[in-house]
């Protein structure tokens, strides 16, 4: 219909000539409309299970969520730290396991605080999409720094299984243990409570994950129990299996981050960005529809086709319109990029040119 900037799309030009040819228009939204998407009370639908390595965005769509995984994460820390100094006292591998353990359930909030630190910079030249990818590069920090903790652990819990120590202050022990399903038990009724407030399914379910975590800090007293009837390998065993535990972590942790580095997304989330999109009036195809995460926001591309009779203007405002539906319905979903073709002419397929060449150059197509 009028033109627009194919640069977005995967092909490149290799040249700077023109190429004699019309491109459909394309709206792009940026929160521009005089109010903030992505604080809306709308979801994308379906329930969120909890994920270590990254938090899910309907938590965080508000400064309640915010406030709630801040809390959170200090309720965890303080648990880890009254943990360690116990460690450091009574040499309990096991303990040290479980400590690791509820420090990478509390690092989970620091891609979150490094994003919405450097959230605040606006875009620019060079970074024109902002700055949401820091929050996975944070989030791979993570997931490394908690697969370190699990090698150390691992090893130090082998260590111990063929030369057993000593484990000392086994009352010390034993309340660290209880400090940790505390700590989580804490944190579980806290983010429940608040959950339930703000109607988050995520962080009831991350409520609970919690509450899981606080019922594994208690095997620690398993540890202690063997080791006080004289079984001085019940120590490492434990420490072997909590392990494994934060292994399970590392794995969720870096499926879920690189799935983002990668830009991958709930496949439902395409389907109903396309089925939301041909509900708003005058759309009568919708094609070619990309979604990709930077950090905590969603960004979309579609290709709507309108009927080939309207004017440029009358297209231009059903995309706004497609636009702000998008965005209403999907809360996390911080831009929208829409270009319009003619009903007669949609998707892709129709903006392919032929072989051709320029003067001497090669012969090439786009």
């Amino acid at each position: 219909m009028s033109n627009h900037d194919d640069s977005h799309r995967d092909h490149s030009h290799e040249n700077d000539q023109p190429h004699g040819h019309d491109h459909p228009h394309k709206v792009n939204a940026q929160e521009q409309d005089g109010h903030e998407h992505g604080a809306h009370g709308h979801d994308h639908g379906g329930a969120h299970g909890h994920t270590h390595g990254t938090i899910d965005p309907s938590i965080i769509a508000t400064q309640r969520g915010l406030w709630a995984i801040k809390w959170s994460f200090i309720g965890l820390f303080v648990t880890t730290l009254l943990q360690l100094a116990i460690v450091y006292f009574s040499n309990s591998i096991a303990l040290l396991a479980d400590t690791i353990h509820n420090f990478g359930d509390a690092c989970t909030a620091i891609p979150l605080g490094i994003a919405f630190i450097l959230g605040k910079r606006k875009p620019s030249k060079r970074f024109t999409y902002g700055y949401g990818r820091v929050e996975d590069l944070a989030g791979v920090v993570v997931v490394l720094t908690i697969l370190g903790s699990a090698i150390v652990a691992g090893y130090e819990s082998i260590q111990r299984f063929f030369y057993p120590h000593t484990v000392g202050y086994l009352w010390a022990v034993a309340a660290a243990s209880i400090i940790g399903f505390l700590g989580n038990e804490g944190v579980a009724i806290f983010r429940i409570k608040v959950g339930k407030e703000m109607g988050s399914a995520a962080l009831i379910a991350d409520g609970y994950h919690a509450r899981t975590d606080g019922i594994a800090s208690l095997a620690v007293l398993l540890s202690v129990i063997g080791v006080w009837m004289g079984y001085r390998l019940a120590d490492p065993i434990i420490g072997i299996l909590m392990t494994l535990l934060i292994l399970r972590i590392v794995w969720e942790s870096a499926a879920a981050v690189f799935t983002r580095l990668l830009d991958g997304v709930d496949p439902d989330v395409a389907d109903e960005i396309k089925a939301e999109a041909r509900r708003s009036k005058g759309v009568e195809d919708v094609s070619e529809v990309r979604v990709r995460w930077l950090g905590h926001r969603m960004h979309a591309e579609l290709n709507v086709a309108v009927g080939q009779e309207l004017s440029v203007e009358k297209g231009h405002n059903i995309a706004n319109q497609v636009r702000h539906d998008l965005l209403h319905k999907l809360k996390f979903l911080s831009g929208v990029t829409i270009h319009v073709d003619p009903a007669n002419a949609s998707g892709e397929i129709h903006h392919h040119i032929e072989e051709h060449a320029h003067g001497g150059e090669p012969v090439h197509s786009h």
